[in-house]
């Protein structure tokens, strides 16, 4: 059966078997990073790869096998205590980041500074972490066993995957030395901003709310001028009491500008609220 969307066709099985080929693409980029910046700069910057990083360093463990050695046990108590939620696709993560780490483990480091190690392999983490969650799977690891803490504890998941990557970043530490632990902080960081990035996208479209005593000159200038639509909250002024009602629009921040200079030409005392829309999915901008 094939669905129709806004202009397209959308093949469930065709949509299926991309997901697989982001998990894969995803899961080898994290394995590339982790070989070529990470593990040569003993950059252990959380997650079962820096509990790979520290035991490489200190009993000189193939990665690789620490990784499987973690990540199937707890792919498999996942699936004992929270479910069959995670399915074939995390499964295929679970076993074949390591396997590219095996297989790439003979690569010469692409770097030997460590700051740029944390700094170019949180990135290449991110991208690949990112592109895996767009296949909707995941690759394991500390995460699993972040959701099994948060399901016996009840702290909440935020909290779980801090403490576990805050003590491998510890662990780091001591068994390296300080510096080595900040750099792993680094790299956890631009990880997790890599991995919004993919995610969500460079925002490229602002949201206005527009407080003015003449709303229907500018709703109908952003409709007729701007071409958009907008939207009417209902309000009251928290001094009078009075109904004030907001606009609120979404524009392409190359239609920015003129919404400034709409509301300024037809209300120049309007107070005007703007902020940065991360994602905007529906008619106009991308397609849901």
């Amino acid at each position: 059966m094939v669905l129709k969307g806004r202009g397209r066709n959308i093949d469930p099985a065709r949509e299926k078997w991309l997901e697989y080929v982001f998990v894969i693409i995803g899961s080898a980029i994290v394995a590339i990073a982790f070989n070529v910046f990470l593990l040569p700069n003993e950059v252990a910057s959380g997650g079962v790869s820096g509990i790979s990083t520290i035991l490489k360093g200190v009993l000189d463990w193939k990665p690789a096998y620490v990784q499987w050695a973690f990540n199937i046990p707890l792919f498999i108590a996942g699936l004992i205590f929270l479910g069959l939620q995670f399915g074939v696709k995390t499964a295929i993560g679970t076993i074949f980041l390591p396997l590219v780490v095996f297989l790439t483990e003979s690569w010469e480091p692409w770097t030997t500074d460590p700051l740029l190690g944390a700094l170019f392999g949180g990135i290449g983490v991110g991208l690949g972490l990112g592109i895996v969650f767009r296949g909707k799977a995941s690759t394991g690891g500390t995460d699993l066993a972040a959701q099994i803490v948060n399901k016996f504890t009840g702290l909440s998941l935020g909290t779980c995957v801090a403490l576990i990557d805050g003590m491998i970043v510890l662990s780091a530490a001591i068994v390296f030395d300080i510096e080595r632990g900040l750099y792993a902080l680094i790299g956890l960081y631009v990880t997790s901003k890599t991995i919004d990035l993919v995610q969500v996208g460079i925002s490229r479209s602002k949201m206005a709310l527009v407080i003015t005593n003449k709303q229907e000159e500018i709703r109908e200038g952003i409709l007729h001028k701007i071409d958009r639509g907008v939207t009417k909250l209902s309000a009251y002024g928290g001094y009078t009491d009075d109904e004030r009602p907001i606009l609120m629009v979404v524009v392409d921040l190359t239609e920015f500008t003129k919404l400034k200079q709409l509301v300024k030409t037809i209300d120049p005392s309007a107070f005007v609220v703007t902020m940065d829309a991360s994602e905007v999915l529906g008619e106009g901008f991308k397609r849901v």
